[in-house]
């Protein structure tokens, strides 16, 4: 049975998953297809702007802060892999760190090469055109990764 510290983690880990989950649906679904009709210097510089507004204390809060209940969570459940639950609370605190990970190791290096890059230069646009392309389709990967640990969270507490 889930009661206590794991299942108010649990909620708190749930809660902070969908809620960075939908932070990267929306730059799936509409986000970047927005800024991808813009020409392409205007997408580009668009897209760094977003890149140095992006990581608010809020939204570092939601990331990370999720992050630290799954991890506390995740090794709460390797405790308790026999309880109701627990093998759920595994897998969701799983894959939302893995849409941190990829975060952290795909994401934001790209976005600190793209500040780089003078949306007024010659081959900005080929520049834009392909970070555009190869991180929308690794975003499609960590919002899965969100939602699916956020689904699995809720199954952890339907479970107990």
């Amino acid at each position: 049975m889930i009661d206590g510290h794991p299942r108010a983690l649990t909620v708190v880990a749930a809660v902070g998953a969908a809620l960075v989950g939908g932070v990267f649906f929306a730059f799936s679904t509409f986000v970047m297809q927005a800024l991808r009709r813009l020409p392409e210097s205007q997408g580009l510089a668009a897209m760094q702007a977003v890149n140095v507004a992006a990581p608010t204390p809020l939204f570092m809060a939601a990331l990370f802060g999720t992050a630290l209940a799954c991890g506390g969570l995740a090794v709460s459940a390797l405790t308790r892999l026999a309880q109701p639950g627990a093998v759920w609370q595994l897998v969701g605190s799983g894959l939302y760190l893995a849409g941190v990970v990829l975060t952290i190791t795909y994401h934001v290096p790209r976005n600190d090469a793209l500040a780089r890059v003078d949306p007024a230069a010659a081959g900005a646009g080929a520049a834009w055109r392909q970070y555009a392309s190869a991180w929308t389709a690794w975003n499609h990967v960590r919002t899965v990764t969100c939602l699916a640990g956020a689904v699995c969270l809720v199954l952890a507490l339907r479970a107990d």
